[in-house]
């Protein structure tokens, strides 16, 4: 009797549980890996600062060239 009992319980375990497990599993590793870490967030915004300080530069360096150099647009 208590050999019937381990078999079904593991018949249950293979059939059922451990493919939901692995399903779960490995889907919510999926969800992980497109998430972004917090070191990638930081960079992310490191690099959006940066990108709004270069841009302006750039426009400051056009201001400059447009009042020194009225023409340099056609120039280029």
């Amino acid at each position: 009797m208590d050999y019937d009992i381990t078999v079904i319980v593991a018949f249950f375990f293979t059939v059922v549980v451990l493919p939901l497990w692995l399903i779960l599993h490995y889907w919510y590793k999926s969800r992980a890996s497109k998430a972004l870490s917090k070191a990638d967030e930081e960079t992310l915004a490191e690099l959006w600062q940066l990108s709004e300080k270069l841009e302006r530069r750039v426009e400051s360096l056009e201001t400059i060239l447009d009042r020194e150099a009225p023409d340099w647009r056609n120039k280029s």
